[in-house]
Parts: C-alpha cells; sequence; structure tokens
C-alpha cells in the first residue's frame, strides 16, 4: 500500500506569513517553530493545576475528531486538550458514519465542513490522508495529523520532546536512543526529525535489521543492533512498541526471543547513563518491549507524557487559531 502521501508535492503546514496553519508532520518545520509550541505548552501547564480546568481561547470554535483507526490516548487526549480550551467538540464514529456507506473521504470532510467545523483532527491508516483534507478545506479550517498510515505522528513527537526538555533541559548535550520497531512507527520518524531539527548532536536507533527501514541512516541517525553498544553513554530512551499485528510476518521468531535482546530491563538501562530517562509513545507491552520494573521505575517518564500531551495538544491547537 503506497498510501496518499506519493501524490503529494507540497507540504501547507505555513500559511504565506510563515504562521503554523496546519500540523501534518515535524519533518520541515523550523525550530522556531517546534520551539513556540513547547513554550506555549509550558504556559498551558499550570491549567491543569486550577480548580476550574479551562481557558477561553477555542470558546465557539468546533473541533471535529475523525478517527479512522482505533485510538484511545490519543483521541482522549485531542478530546480534553479542546474542552479545556472551551471548544464544541464532536467525536465522529467513523463505523457508524457514510464512510462505512462508500462516500469518500474528502465528500465526508465537505458535509462537516459544511456544519461550521473550525478544525479537523485526523488519524487515518492511509499515509498522506490529512495532507490531502489539509489541500482540500478553506484557509480558515485547520488540521491536524493524529498519526497516518507509517508516515508521521508530529504531536506525539513533539509531546516527547516537551517531556525531554522538562528532564534534561538542553538538546544540544543529549544522547538519544530509539528502540524497538522503527520500520512500522510513525512516531520515530516524527521524533527523529524533531530531535535533529531541535539540536540533538546524536540519535541512534536500536533493532533488529528486519525492524529498521531500508538507509534508515540517511535520517542522520546512527544505527546499531546490539543494545550493549546502542546503550553506552545515552542520555534518553525512547521505546517503541511493537507491533504485534506484524508479527505474522515472521520479522521475528517470537516475542519473547525479541524480550530477549531488544526488550528494556533494569539490568540493559544500567548500561546507559545513571540519570538516563525512558520514554514510551504506548501502549506499552509489558514483558514485549520494556519490562514492568522500568515501566513503573523512578527513570521512567512515561505517565507524566501522557500528562504533558494535554498541554502540548492545547498549545498546538492555539497557536493554530491564532489565539
Amino acid at each position: 500500500m503506497t498510501g496518499l502521501l506519493g501524490t503529494m508535492t507540497h507540504n501547507p503546514q505555513l500559511n504565506r506569513n510563515g504562521r503554523l496553519q496546519h500540523l501534518l508532520t515535524t519533518e520541515g518545520l523550523p525550530a522556531p517553530v517546534l520551539l513556540n509550541i513547547l513554550d506555549t505548552a509550558e504556559s498551558f501547564m499550570g491549567v491543569t493545576e486550577r480548580d476550574v480546568k479551562k481557558v477561553p481561547l477555542l470558546r465557539g470554535k468546533s473541533v471535529f475528531n475523525l478517527f479512522f483507526e482505533p485510538s484511545t490516548r490519543t483521541r482522549t487526549t485531542f478530546e480534553i486538550a479542546a474542552k479545556r480550551l472551551s471548544a464544541d467538540v464532536v467525536n465522529l464514529n467513523i463505523a457508524a458514519s457514510s464512510q462505512s456507506k462508500g462516500e469518500t473521504l474528502l465528500d465526508t470532510v465537505d458535509n462537516l465542513s459544511a456544519m461550521h467545523a473550525d478544525m479537523f483532527v485526523v488519524r487515518h491508516s492511509q499515509s498522506g490522508a490529512p495532507h490531502l483534507i489539509a489541500r482540500h478545506v478553506r484557509p480558515e479550517i485547520h488540521v491536524i495529523n493524529a498519526g497516518d498510515g507509517r508516515h508521521a505522528h508530529p504531536t506525539q513527537a513533539l509531546l516527547d520532546m516537551f517531556t525531554i526538555r522538562r528532564y534534561k533541559r538542553d538538546f544540544h548535550t543529549l544522547r538519544v536512543a530509539i528502540v524497538g520497531d522503527i520500520l512500522h512507527s510513525r512516531v520515530a520518524r516524527s521524533q527523529i526529525h524533531a530531535l535533529t531539527t531541535l539540536g540533538v548532536p546524536e540519535v541512534r536507533v536500536i533493532a533488529p535489521k528486519t525492524l529498521l527501514p531500508a538507509k534508515v541512516e540517511r535520517l542522520g541517525v546512527r544505527v546499531f543492533h546490539e543494545m550493549a553498544q546502542g546503550l553506552k553513554d545515552i542520555d534518553v530512551l525512547m521505546m517503541l512498541r511493537l507491533q504485534q499485528e506484524r508479527m505474522l510476518n515472521a520479522r521475528l521468531p517470537s516475542t519473547e526471543e525479541y524480550f530477549k535482546y531488544y526488550g528494556l530491563t533494569p539490568e540493559k538501562l544500567a548500561l546507559a547513563k545513571s540519570g538516563a530517562i525512558v520514554l514510551h509513545p504506548g501502549p506499552m507491552n509489558r514483558g514485549v518491549e520494556i519490562d514492568s520494573a522500568v515501566a513503573d521505575g523512578s527513570q521512567s517518564v512515561i505517565l507524566p507524557q501522557v500528562t504533558f500531551g494535554i498541554a502540548v495538544r492545547m498549545a498546538v491547537m492555539s497557536i493554530l487559531t491564532g489565539t
């Protein structure tokens, strides 16, 4: 499946004034734009500590969550973020929608646009679907990519960057390792682009050869196939979910074999720097890519990631609407 991305010749993320119009990918976004999102998210962190966890920035705006793939964490945090900005939120039940009756993606978008939608948050199995929508909608409508195929998941990468900055402060002194199923991961691609743009001097990927994209080195990463070598002197470990739905293609002998060599245990974590932090985009497969002792341990920042994700998504929505 080549997806829709191959038909795209222009990435319409910035308007003529250089402001963020849509958020579709971290690739190609300049560092000041990424840092503005992180700084804005920092300003929203205090909202979660209030008795009334709302600000009126998106009052009167309508946000449509269009999730053509199952999701709990991402959809829920987008919904919470929009509601904390006082937006009206519509969660479209795709399984019961006109899409299941043969209506095209753009016809669905046109009908929702006619209901005065201001923003679409889109997750789709086809790479490039959010880009297609962004090129199609009127200029006053904004599109956020909540994950498309194997291509990108920009808000996940941004909340990961926010988490790293919260705990490590300076990107320019870090060694970061992304571990696991790089081949099928839209998160990994978005993370790599964000990390390199923000000035991380060394980004490593650690995985078996069967779970690495061809010529992944062109993304500016160092490739390792063994945890012992790859984790040396690492400040940040970003673990990826082993997508077990892909296991049927025999890229790996078994999940047990994978955990033996690539699962993050306390013993493997000890190979990194003593103050290294562990991230995971979720959902976790305990005993497959990560041991419970690590997931629940003192170096894990997995739950804070979820909390930070709300502030980051609030930031993206507020910036897109110019509020």
